[in-house]
């Protein structure tokens, strides 16, 4: 049976890191929420989010069905799907050093959804856009700097990648860290990516990978938008 994800059909969010590694591993999966037929939809993903007969129902979206087993949290999907798709070393030792990468690279998300949504999810932009220019200056200037010069030193204590001579999950999901930034703090991530080279060759040469290029240039990669985690807003990036 193929992966089943479930996630948002119309912004590329979280559910895209998962997304880079079934692409890149040529995986059988399905995008449930992407599927015009009587399976696919928004449907079932709710239905299991609000299952109450579910003992471990996820809170959100993303999550992944294989078989009996659902796995949320994007983090915890790529620890799951790593070892089946390659994208992770055959050690103990590499499998958690690459999920501690994941983590990070998951923290970076969160804050730079946050340059956006300072105060509360559940308000729009517009209703804390003071605070916003407040955290988005952080952001750009303490804050992308501190994350991409640690990548940085990663790779360059690794010869170019994160975890050993073989790309990994976590490879995958900085190249989508970078991407985003890029949409969404062109000025500031392109300063910060003059001094860290290496992670610059890293968004590179990853983009140019056979099964990933084809994908980045398919209807299957979402645009970024104003919906998703990564928002340009000209005003957070003078």
């Amino acid at each position: 049976m193929p992966y089943e994800l479930h996630y948002w059909p119309m912004i590329q969010g979280r559910g895209e890191f998962v997304r880079l590694a079934l692409e890149e591993a040529g995986a059988d999966y399905v995008d449930v929420a992407r599927q015009d037929d009587d399976s696919g939809g928004i449907g079932p993903m709710l239905d299991r989010l609000s299952d109450p007969a579910d003992p471990r129902p996820p809170l959100a979206p993303p999550f992944l069905r294989d078989g009996d087993v659902v796995v949320g949290q994007s983090a915890a999907i790529l620890l799951y799907l790593g070892p089946r798709l390659g994208l992770v070393g055959p050690s103990e030792r590499d499998r958690i050093w690459t999920h501690q990468l994941q983590l990070t690279v998951a923290d970076a998300v969160d804050e730079a959804h946050d340059t956006h949504h300072p105060v509360g999810v559940g308000l729009y932009y517009a209703d804390q856009k003071a605070e916003a220019l407040r955290r988005a200056a952080e952001f750009r200037d303490e804050r992308v700097p501190k994350y991409l010069g640690y990548f940085e030193r990663v790779l360059a204590a690794n010869g170019g990648r994160l975890v050993g001579a073989e790309l990994c999950y976590a490879d995958l999901s900085l190249f989508q860290l970078v991407d985003g930034l890029l949409y969404a703090f062109p000025k500031a991530t392109a300063a910060a990516l003059r001094r860290t080279p290496q992670v610059a060759r890293l968004h590179e040469t990853v983009a140019r990978r056979p099964r990933l290029a084809a994908y980045l240039a398919s209807a299957r990669r979402i645009p970024f938008n104003e919906d998703g985690i990564f928002r340009r807003y000209p005003e957070l990036d003078p």
